[in-house]
């Protein structure tokens, strides 16, 4: 009789239980958690773009510091260092891991740098979509932050 395992009444119980769960879940559960799982997409999205732009942005800058333009040199390290953070921000969020206010929080405050830099060669259309995508990531973070504080406080 190895490798055979007998049913026991606490085992039938615990599948009892499992699978009448969901028969409890309601409409109102259904709905919060496509809301909740959307502004994980949503902010999972703003950081990709925010991160392929900074990426892009910090290479444009590479060739223009290259070209003796030295006042871009910090733009190739703040376009970098916040391509990294989206990175992260973006993994994360993309799998509603619970590090993700911690990420946001930190991506934005990123974001708000890079962006601020860039706005400040408002000639260059490379670094308006660079700048214009720390904007709307930022933004993004901080309502995914704040959207969890809110859920965290209804517990």
């Amino acid at each position: 009789m190895y490798g055979r395992v007998k049913p026991t009444v606490l085992g039938a119980a615990v599948l009892i239980l499992l699978a009448g769960l969901p028969a409890l879940r309601t409409r109102a559960d259904d709905e919060g958690h496509e809301a909740h799982a959307a502004h994980f997409d949503h902010c999972a999205k703003a950081c990709t773009e925010c991160m392929r732009e900074c990426e892009s942005c910090a290479r444009h800058c590479v060739h223009l510091v290259a070209d003796g333009k030295k006042d871009h040199l910090k733009t190739v390290g703040t376009c970098s260092d916040c391509a990294e953070f989206c990175a992260a921000a973006a993994k994360i969020t993309s799998h509603q891991g619970p590090m993700a206010v911690l990420v946001c929080e930190a991506c934005a405050k990123a974001c708000d740098s890079c962006g601020k830099e860039c706005e400040k060669f408002p000639e260059d259309e490379h670094m308006k979509r660079c700048a214009k995508a720390c904007r709307e990531c930022a933004k993004a973070c901080r309502a995914m932050v704040e959207m969890i504080g809110k859920e965290s406080a209804a517990k």
